[in-house]
């Protein structure tokens, strides 16, 4: 009489590695070049909706030292009472430092892929055509706006490079900063790396993310050119402001 096989164990092997392999989907996706790219896409686009929301945000120095302080308090006031004061500023920030360093170890990671296979381009020569000295110096531009974003939180957030800072005195900090020439020239210079890398960013995140259709090309173009010129006129405004006497506590 023939005995029935039990298949209980290979079955529930089976599925236990289906759920860890389920698990690890995003690792095992971010090992890949294409993951890589996602990774880089996705974090620079929540890095970019930060830097226009910040940059808008600091517009409101123009209405003067009450309104840009107001705002500065309104953000540390996040979600209270239902959160306690600053808990809610610190996720976002956390967050966004998470995404920093995912875009950083994406690009540095791709990097490397790029050295191992040479034939193996993350752009195309279209695109740098499109993109050339921007391309080019992305690693460059990212080293300097990441080191700009030290003295930028040094300056306004810790107050270790600020002259006589006062917590919670967004206005009066800004002045003393800047109307120091050095320092406002800095400010000027580090944005306009900070341009040049959004506008490579904007344009080769459409690629990144599969939406490089060529009919699109001339829209994919002017929406980087546009976003790039409205991050730099607009931080640039603020030591030139400050220079000119337009800000001044």
């Amino acid at each position: 009489m023939a005995q029935a096989v039990s298949t209980r164990g290979p079955v529930t092997g089976t599925a236990t590695a289906g759920k860890k392999r389920r698990k690890l989907f995003l690792l095992d996706l971010y090992g890949t070049a294409v993951g890589k790219k996602y990774a880089m896409a996705l974090s620079g686009i929540a890095l970019m909706g930060y830097v226009l929301a910040h940059m808008i945000g600091n517009l409101k120095m123009y209405l003067g030292a009450e309104e840009i302080n107001h705002y500065g308090e309104f953000l540390r006031q996040l979600l209270v009472p239902i959160a306690p004061r600053t808990v809610v500023l610190w996720i976002l920030r956390v967050g966004l430092i998470g995404a920093a360093v995912l875009h950083i170890h994406a690009a540095y990671s791709l990097t490397i892929l790029n050295r191992q296979a040479r034939s193996v381009k993350y752009q195309s020569e279209r695109d740098y055509q499109v993109a050339n000295f921007a391309s080019r110096t992305m690693r460059w531009t990212g080293i300097i706006v990441l080191l700009f974003l030290f003295w930028h939180l040094a300056d306004f957030t810790w107050g270790w490079v600020n002259p006589g800072y006062q917590r919670g005195d967004v206005y009066r900090n800004v002045d003393a900063s800047l109307s120091r020439v050095p320092v406002a020239i800095l400010y000027i210079v580090a944005n306009i790396a900070l341009g040049v890398h959004l506008f490579h960013g904007a344009w080769s995140l459409f690629q990144s993310m599969g939406w490089n259709n060529p009919r699109f090309n001339k829209w994919r173009r002017g929406f980087a050119i546009g976003f790039a010129t409205l991050i730099v006129v607009g931080n640039v405004s603020f030591p030139i402001a400050v220079l000119a006497g337009i800000v001044k506590s």
